[in-house]
């Protein structure tokens, strides 16, 4: 908690994270542009936000792009802030809405990082074993998690079928990413969707959705990317929410043995 307070104590600091809640997902080059900033005082500083675990980075190529990350600010007000004046505490519940408020409209994409107190091995498994993602996310997925290969994801007695559903990559302790669910009659029976926000939500391309799995210090950080929508996408709304609870069932079942009483599944 100190490193948060420290990195947020820094006028230059918060200019960078302004820039990025005004533009998400953006690269060393375009911050020190648009900050009229020194790129070794941005790189700087960007590492003491990072330490801070206030922005994630993210790799595209030759190229690193830079998220919030409202996981720490999310922990100080849940679980201090409340104990104490809200009124002194405005400038950072402030923040808090800030990284809250939705995607920019310049960077579509979903990220969230969270830090895990178990081993590489563990989460993979946690994220491929149907006897896992039962308990903290309500669904299983039948594939042999190979680049490449089909998936079925099955929910509440709906199977959720199609061709587009793959495996994208796979790369065991480290990488996993593959294609969204289709959305079917079925499935929205299942999710509670309405008509209405079944339509909209078939018209729009299919997402993609990515983990990351790094050690760190005696824990595995664990990076979310969800991206491949379209502007003003119904989906990537949904997924606001859900991903952050699903998350936060996978790292309680993981270090207590105990999911959250009832998985989020968002547009899941």
């Amino acid at each position: 908690m100190d490193a948060i307070f420290k990195a947020l104590a820094d006028p230059a600091r918060r200019r960078l994270l302004d820039s990025l809640n005004a533009r998400n997902g953006q690269s060393l080059r375009e911050l020190c542009a648009g900050l009229d900033m020194a790129r070794q005082s941005v790189s700087k500083h960007l590492a003491v936000l990072e330490a801070a675990r206030l922005v994630t980075v993210v790799r595209r190529g030759r190229e690193k792009l830079h998220y919030l990350d409202a996981e720490p600010i999310n922990a100080v007000a849940e679980r201090w802030i409340s104990r104490y004046d809200r009124g002194r505490a405005e400038t950072l519940a402030d923040l808090k809405r800030a990284l809250e408020e939705g995607t920019p409209m310049d960077s579509s994409a979903f990220v969230y990082t969270t830090y895990i107190r178990t081993t590489p091995e563990r989460l993979w498994q946690a994220l491929t074993d149907p006897a896992f993602t039962r308990r903290y996310w309500g669904l299983e997925f039948a594939t042999d998690w190979t680049p490449g290969a089909a998936m079925a994801w099955r929910q509440a007695g709906a199977s959720i079928e199609d061709p587009a559903q793959i495996v994208l990559e796979s790369d065991p302790f480290r990488r996993l990413a593959y294609t969204w669910h289709t959305f079917t009659p079925e499935w929205a029976e299942a999710a509670g969707v309405d008509e209405g926000t079944l339509a909209a939500i078939r018209d729009e391309p299919r997402s993609k959705v990515s983990f990351d799995l790094e050690p760190h210090d005696g824990m595995v950080k664990l990076t979310v990317v969800h991206d491949g929508f379209e502007p003003g996408s119904t989906v990537r709304g949904m997924i606001d929410e859900g991903w952050p609870s699903l998350l936060s069932g996978l790292k309680t079942l993981l270090e207590t043995g105990e999911p959250l009483p009832e998985p989020s599944p968002g547009a899941s």
